[in-house]
């Protein structure tokens, strides 16, 4: 069964670069659009979320104009796009997104943690591959590719100064 619409989600690291080139390729073969989706975290104090109204308006509007060098991308390849901000958990946004937008295939990165650092912050990945109801292509980085360079990992200069997340 041929995949038409992608769900990328983008956390602006190192690994959701790579995805997202690697989604383009796929896309491009398929002539799939591609869904780009930012999850915004609560703040937890003693187990209450919390996040004033100004404060979470203001994050809202910086990781929109952070997505924006993500969704020119996409166009620029020739390929439909658009993009999203949800908040919540992280594996559980990815996976409702999935579900009511009707994807297809989900193309996501990963930091690849282990042993304690993977037990203590857990792996995203690992969830949705686990939940999602649709499949999950996870994308890693090559060991050798530099991770704190002025480009991108699929050799792509990163755009200027402040993706911000």
């Amino acid at each position: 069964m041929p995949a038409h619409h992608f769900l990328v989600p983008i956390d602006c690291s190192a690994d959701a670069d790579y995805a997202l080139a690697y989604a383009l390729e796929l896309a491009r073969k398929l002539q799939a659009k591609l869904t780009l989706l930012h999850v915004i975290e609560p703040l937890l104090v003693s187990s209450v979320e919390i996040m004033p109204a100004p404060f979470q308006q203001a994050l809202e509007d910086k990781m929109t104009e952070a997505m924006l060098p993500y969704h020119e991308r996409v166009t620029a390849a020739g390929l439909s796009c658009d993009y999203t901000i949800g908040h919540g958990v992280p594996f559980q946004v990815i996976i409702a997104t999935a579900r009511t937008a009707y994807i297809d295939l989900i193309i996501m990165g990963t930091h690849g943690r282990t042993g304690l650092r993977h037990v203590l912050i857990g792996s995203v990945a690992e969830r949705v591959v686990r939940l999602a109801s649709c499949p999950v292509l996870v994308v890693r980085l090559p060991p050798d590719t530099p991770g704190q360079t002025g480009q991108g990992e699929a050799g792509l200069a990163r755009e200027p100064a402040s993706w911000a997340c």
